[in-house]
């Protein structure tokens, strides 16, 4: 299996409520009615929580929390087969379609240039 992992931060002008809840509410069902194009397997969306839970854990590991990295707004994550299918998929029109769409919803909540995403390898230790 091959995940993405995408770590969001939502665009200026948006608090974390709407961000929220336009990710859940608007672009996972788009998500959704792409998986058979994109061939995803899984697709899982983690929300952050109030900021105070994860200052408790940050604090003792960033020393000072206002040079810390910023907490994310959210991750998602999609699963694939594999590299081999994903890439089987790159000259079809209905992926290429596909791609295109969730790209341009993307734009329109999160802040592209500030959210992350890479390809890994899990390794299940229990």
């Amino acid at each position: 299996m091959i995940k993405l992992t995408f770590c969001l931060h939502r665009k200026p002008g948006l608090t974390i409520e709407e961000f929220q809840d336009y990710w859940l509410n608007n672009h996972a069902p788009l998500v959704k009615s792409h998986v058979k194009a994109l061939r995803i397997q899984r697709y899982v969306q983690a929300h952050s929580s109030d900021p105070a839970f994860s200052d408790a854990l940050r604090k003792p590991r960033a020393g000072d929390l206002n040079k810390a990295p910023e907490i994310f707004d959210g991750v998602a994550q999609l699963w694939f087969n594999s590299f081999e299918d994903m890439a089987s998929s790159s000259n079809d029109p209905a992926a290429i379609q596909a791609g295109k769409a969730l790209l341009e919803d993307e734009a329109k909540f999160i802040d592209l240039p500030r959210s992350p995403l890479w390809f890994s390898q899990e390794h299940e230790i229990f």
